[in-house]
């Protein structure tokens, strides 16, 4: 038998600075410790789960002292809910760190030469920005260790709940939090999460039960716009016309803001919407939204920046390092809906987006038919296979890239398609400074970073987003 694990715990460690991914760190004896629940400044208690020679991670057992930076959170589910990590630092310091992010993944993983970095761009408003969440209803209430032993010592089982309607527990799959106010969205967005659960209880339905993959209520998508316009996206884990139709018609009676109501059925072990066919039960089936004066169209199962706001901002640095005069063609590479292409579209010669999903370059047939673009083109699938000589020869190539990967980064394959390539100017945008900078060391070979400029989409959050402007050598 394996002898257990011992329990290590370090003791009055001061957290010296930020690390990544949300971890802060601190040093003993020449060994770097990666923290869990702490900033820097505080004097904490440690608890050990990895232990390298080198190097260390836990989580804080006690916190002996505050850091001086330490603001009270405004959310009652902060350190239980998996969002928000950082709310409590002052949004001041977040932006202090995330530009320290943003420049050490650069340097420590690009070793490249590069330009000074712009200051990060924050955001105006920090809460109620986001304009999508997706809530989950599960039968695995996350019950915190004061309420169990309330409900124990008042002879309250623990076990025979209803279930939650809320957000995953941080590290837990199977348990939700049940949330009472989010201030991540706009209203009315808690009380229809709110009201759907209470239709559930109140008639006897059974919320999801993520281990055995059984029950009815599962998860829910609210999505708003600057423009006025709510979508909400019911998704049920089996049909069950008449509850199913209940359940709607009240939501539509109680929330008549609601300009878009749809149903899934998922019968899937996965919650992913991919291959499925939301069904419209009220409105029109998508719902508008515009940055600048383009519009977009945005349908349940679109890809648009969940801050409206700053994704304005993003792009208008994206616009500002495309540097176009009018004679240039753009290719929009991972272009989804063709958000980016459209929004430079007006100091473009032509645009030509590639994305590998087919819907969203449908998608973004549209909006470029909905701002009447003629000189916007769109095509479905993998840009190494498509940017050849006759793909070149019938749309030109290209005087200026915008590609903006997913976290993962781009393939090695298309970086090395645009060495081959070889735009005179590139625009990479990247929610991952990381992968980022992994991928300019590759175009270090053809490429020089010019610009750099952080912009902050997520407020109380780790992410960042970044903009690099390079230029061929």
């Amino acid at each position: 038998m394996r002898k257990p694990k011992k329990t290590i715990v370090l003791e009055k460690l001061l957290v010296q600075d930020y690390a990544a991914e949300g971890k802060s760190l601190a040093r003993l004896d020449g060994k770097v410790i990666f923290i869990e629940g702490a900033v820097p400044g505080d004097v904490v208690d440690v608890q050990l789960s990895k232990n390298k020679t080198d190097w260390a991670e836990g989580h804080t057992l006690k916190i002996h002292s505050f850091s001086a930076d330490r603001v009270a959170p405004f959310c009652d589910h902060f350190g239980v809910c998996g969002g928000c990590q950082w709310q409590m630092l002052p949004y001041e310091k977040q932006l202090f760190y995330k530009q320290k992010q943003v420049s050490d993944n650069l340097n420590r993983i690009g070793k490249i030469v590069l330009p000074e970095i712009a200051p990060i761009i924050g955001a105006g408003q920090t809460k109620r920005y986001r304009n999508k969440l997706e809530y989950t209803f599960a039968t695995g209430k996350f019950i915190p260790t004061e309420e169990f032993r309330r409900m124990k010592a008042a002879g309250i089982s623990s076990t025979g709940q209803p279930g939650a309607g809320g957000f995953h527990v941080r590290g837990f799959f199977d348990k939700v939090v049940e949330i009472d106010t989010c201030h991540l969205q706009d209203e009315p967005t808690n009380f229809i999460r709110k009201a759907v659960a209470k239709f559930a209880v109140d008639n006897g339905l059974p919320f999801y039960n993520i281990k055995d993959h059984s029950g009815w209520l599962r998860n829910m998508f609210v999505r708003n716009t600057t423009t006025g316009e709510l979508m909400i996206n019911l998704v049920l884990g089996y049909e069950a016309e008449a509850d199913r139709k209940r359940l709607l018609d009240q939501l539509l009676e109680q929330f008549p803001e609601i300009t878009t109501l749809l149903y899934t059925i998922n019968t899937k072990r996965n919650d992913s919407l991919n291959d499925l066919d939301p069904q419209v039960y009220h409105g029109k089936g998508y719902i508008m939204e515009k940055l600048e004066d383009f519009s977009f169209m945005i349908s349940p199962k679109s890809f648009f920046q969940t801050n409206t706001h700053q994704a304005e901002k993003l792009y208008q640095v994206t616009r500002d390092f495309a540097e176009l005069n009018g004679t240039q063609t753009v290719y929009d590479l991972y272009c989804g809906t063709g958000s980016i292409g459209i929004f430079v579209s007006k100091r473009a010669k032509k645009i030509i987006g590639v994305e590998v999903i087919p819907e969203a370059i449908e998608d973004a047939k549209k909006n470029a038919s909905l701002n009447q673009l003629s000189h916007a083109s769109f095509f479905a699938g993998d840009v190494i296979d498509i940017c050849n000589d006759a793909f070149f020869g019938d749309h030109g190539r290209p005087d200026v890239v915008i590609t903006d990967p997913p976290r993962a980064g781009m393939h090695e394959k298309l970086v090395k398609k645009l060495l081959e390539i070889a735009a005179p100017t590139v625009v990479y945008v990247s929610c991952n400074p990381a992968t980022q900078a992994r991928d300019l060391a590759l175009l270090d070979e053809k490429y020089t970073v010019t610009k750099i400029q952080p912009v902050d989409m997520f407020p109380h959050t780790l992410h960042i987003e970044n903009v690099v402007q390079l230029k061929l050598k």
